[in-house]
């Protein structure tokens, strides 16, 4: 059997890893040609040991001389920066692109991938949070896939797979609710980085694990749907269900629900999105339903988690409202991590950022770059950066 070949970009993160933990658990399967990586390069230099890629990128202030020194002696060519990024996701021969980058840098590589001819698998939401209509535009142009990772685009792609979208009354997205969601707002005043990031459930990145504190994660998800999915925004729901069992619901319009139910754990929608159309065995536990006992579901509180409400107008204006939405989150989550806003204080910024950057309307990759610069500097001025 021919193995596929993967290229993997953010391969230090939490998704990077848990892909390559899913490839070594089938490596008669699996071939990696490519590593990416921005942070934690001991990490990175181990993968390329280990699995040998053709080619490697590290982020632009990494040792050069060393770097490719290090790489050379695998047999791997070095590269460095958002262009070397970009060459690697556009790599002859993949036979698929796992972007596991963080933040709106996976944008770019991910049309990169997609103009080549490549399928992706993807677990950034902010490809198609700033840049939706540009990335789907381009897959149907090329005739690709794009396979979502995120446990709950997943588990939808998984209830829809094969169905007349026209069937098809709600798409229901569920959210853990993160470490606060039974907290009244009097008391997320003193929240700080340290109690948002011990987060009940996943294990998750430190941007991905505030979004879902501060339910972001939730709009971000409903953005993507709509784009994957083809649904619009006002047909996609959210319930925050704590066991994290059931990863996403379908509503048809004759009152079924078809629901994707297994443990919290990303190697198996990793592993969906690299076997698809397969099923394999897993390095997943199996979901004992007698031992959970009860499962439950409880509305989002949009009053006090408002940054749900802000995606939700990012969407219905369209545009590069969405990528402005984005960019503001991504430094106004910077800022709390570093204790210099609030918890409270992020859809605060983002909303004020929302109402007061001046966006272009939206034609092509550029239109987006300029939203998100001018969208990055508001938002630190608001905070004070």
């Amino acid at each position: 059997m021919k193995k596929k070949r993967l290229i993997i970009l953010g391969s230090t993160g939490s998704i990077g890893t848990q892909t390559l933990e899913v490839v070594r658990r089938h490596r008669d399967r699996f071939a990696v040609a490519g590593l990416a990586a921005n942070s934690r390069f001991d990490l990175l230099a181990r993968q390329i040991a280990e699995f040998r890629p053709a080619m490697a990128c590290a982020g632009e202030d990494h040792d050069r001389d060393g770097w490719q020194r290090a790489a050379r002696r695998c047999g791997t060519v070095a590269a460095f920066g958002a262009g070397g990024l970009a060459r690697l996701a556009a790599l002859r021969g993949a036979g698929l692109v796992v972007n596991a980058l963080v933040g709106a840098a996976g944008l770019e590589p991910t049309l990169a991938a997609v103009t080549a001819g490549h399928d992706v698998a993807l677990a950034n939401k902010e490809t198609l949070v700033a840049g939706g209509e540009l990335v789907m535009r381009a897959v149907r142009s090329k005739g690709v896939r794009l396979l979502p990772i995120d446990s709950e685009h997943a588990a939808l792609h998984q209830c829809l797979d094969g169905r007349d979208p026209a069937t098809v009354r709600r798409l229901i997205l569920t959210a853990s609710g993160g470490p606060f969601r039974t907290h009244p707002r009097h008391r997320l005043h003193a929240v700080r980085a340290r109690h948002a990031l011990r987060h009940p459930t996943w294990r998750m990145g430190q941007k991905v694990t505030i979004d879902s504190a501060t339910l972001m994660n939730k709009g971000l998800e409903m953005i993507e749907a709509h784009h994957l999915f083809g649904v619009p925004p006002r047909r996609i729901a959210v319930v925050v269900h704590p066991e994290s069992i059931v990863h996403s619901l379908v509503e048809f319009i004759d009152g079924s629900v078809l629901a994707q139910l297994s443990v919290p754990d990303m190697r198996l929608p990793i592993q969906y999105a690299l076997t698809w159309p397969e099923r394999l065995p897993s390095l997943v536990r199996q979901c004992d339903l007698a031992a959970l006992g009860k499962l439950t579901f409880h509305a989002p509180d949009a009053g006090t988690f408002g940054c749900l409400r802000l995606a939700y107008r990012a969407i219905a204006a369209g545009g590069t409202l969405p990528a402005v939405m984005n960019a503001a989150n991504e430094v106004a989550v910077a800022a709390f991590l570093e204790d210099r806003i609030g918890f409270l204080d992020i859809p605060r910024v983002i909303g004020r950022a929302m109402r007061t950057v001046r966006r272009p309307p939206l034609r092509g990759i550029g239109d987006i770059r300029a939203a998100d610069a001018a969208a990055r500097a508001h938002t630190n001025t608001l905070i004070g950066g």
